[in-house]
């Protein structure tokens, strides 16, 4: 995680000295067949480091509790939230419009924690929902279109994209989690 996270600070460095390289047009442009691959591009650059500084913590704390359940829980949490986030925008957005930023991933991730103790009904998994739920519950008025500028169609589908990976998980079998079984 520090590594990803690292990667997100020397991009947004990079623009920031570097503004004709043109990295925010890596972001997601609504509903243009050519830019369909900026579903899975957009996560990796921000609008700033407001922006950038504003995922940070969230997508370091949430991506590592993530990833201490094990790698093909990471990779199918993050895959789904990425897919479902970028799909949203890339379907809903406005004409016109250029989102990109982490947080789309952020609250896939957020929505996967919560759902995966109501899906796995593991004790461990519940009481993890509930303090991440204290921590950052409130961040999840932002599925609502609640500020100006502010990607709420990422979120919804980072969050959706989290819940599908939690019950996908929870009904194969597949939730390898490092926290042991209550």
């Amino acid at each position: 995680m520090l590594g990803w996270v690292a990667l997100l600070w020397v991009l947004e460095i990079v623009d920031q000295l570097f503004p004709f390289l043109g990295l925010d047009a890596a972001g997601i442009t609504p509903r243009d067949p050519g830019d369909l691959y900026s579903v899975f591009t957009a996560p990796f650059v921000h609008y700033g480091f407001s922006h950038l500084i504003a995922n940070t913590v969230p997508f370091f704390v949430l991506g590592l509790l993530i990833l201490l359940s094990g790698v093909r829980t990471f990779v199918v949490a993050t895959g789904a939230s990425v897919l479902a986030s970028g799909l949203a925008v890339w379907l809903l957005s406005a004409p016109g419009t250029l989102t990109a930023g982490a947080s789309g991933v952020v609250f896939g991730w957020l929505a996967f924690v919560l759902a995966r103790g109501l899906f796995t009904a593991n004790l461990n998994h519940l009481l993890i929902g509930v303090v991440v739920f204290a921590i950052y519950g409130g961040v999840l008025w932002g599925v609502f279109p609640t500020a100006p500028g502010v990607s709420w169609l990422g979120h919804l589908g980072g969050a959706i994209g989290g819940v599908l990976a939690a019950w996908w998980l929870s009904r194969r079998g597949n939730d390898q989690s490092a926290i042991p079984q209550a």
